[in-house]
C-alpha cells in the first residue's frame, strides 16, 4: 500500500491534475472513507467531485436502504451500474463508488478502461468503527458488522485488487489520504 513519503507544494499537485486525463473513481469497502477522501482529492486537484450513491438516491428519488429494502440487492446494482457509467461519462473528476460497485464485472471493467480506479484498503477493525457512526448501511443491519466486514473484505479483495493503484486509508486525517493518492497515480501515470 502506498503512504504519503513527502510534502508536496501547490504547484506539484497541479502539475499532477493537469496530467489526469479521465475521472479518478474510488473504491474499497464501505466505511474506507471514500466520499470524505474524495471530496479533498477533489479539492486538492481543482476538480468535481461526485458520491455515486448519492447520485443514485437522487435518479431513483429514494434512499439505498429502501431501494434495497423494496427492490433487492441486485436491482440496486443494476442501478448503481448505469449511474456510475453515467458519471464516467459525464466525466467528473473524483467519483467515490459503493462498496460493491467494483465487486460487478461490467462496471469494474469500465471503470479500469475509462477511468482511474483507486483502492482504498482499511482494517476491519477500523471499518467497524466508522460504519459504526451511523446505521445507515444496508448490509450490516442483519448481523454483526466485524463478521460481516470481515467477510466482504475477504471476498471483495481479489476484485478491488485489480485496481492499478492502492493506498491505506486508516485513522489520521484524510488529507493524508488524499495526498497519498495524488502520489501514487503520479507514479502511475
Amino acid at each position: 500500500m502506498t503512504q504519503q513519503s513527502e510534502t508536496w507544494n501547490d504547484a506539484e499537485i497541479a502539475r499532477v491534475a493537469r496530467r489526469i486525463d479521465r475521472p479518478v473513481v474510488l473504491v474499497g469497502l464501505m466505511g474506507v472513507g471514500k466520499s470524505t477522501v474524495g471530496r479533498k482529492l477533489a479539492t486538492l486537484l481543482s476538480k468535481s467531485f461526485v458520491d455515486a450513491d448519492e447520485a443514485i438516491e437522487d435518479a431513483a428519488q429514494m434512499p439505498i436502504t429502501e431501494i434495497f429494502d423494496r427492490f433487492g440487492e441486485s436491482y440496486f446494482r443494476d442501478g448503481e451500474r448505469r449511474v456510475i457509467a453515467r458519471l464516467i461519462e459525464e466525466r467528473h473528476g473524483v467519483i467515490a463508488t459503493g462498496g460493491g460497485a467494483f465487486v460487478n464485472d461490467v462496471t469494474r471493467a469500465l471503470i479500469l478502461e475509462k477511468a482511474i480506479a483507486v483502492w482504498i484498503d482499511c482494517e476491519v477493525a477500523t471499518l467497524v468503527e466508522r460504519t459504526g457512526r451511523r446505521n445507515v448501511r444496508p448490509l450490516l443491519r442483519d448481523g454483526d458488522p466485524h463478521e460481516i466486514l470481515t467477510r466482504l473484505h475477504r471476498e471483495r479483495m481479489p476484485f478491488y485488487s485489480e485496481a492499478p493503484i492502492r493506498v491505506a486509508g486508516e485513522d489520521g486525517p484524510h488529507l493524508d489520504t488524499a495526498m497519498a493518492i495524488v502520489e501514487a497515480i503520479d507514479r502511475w501515470l
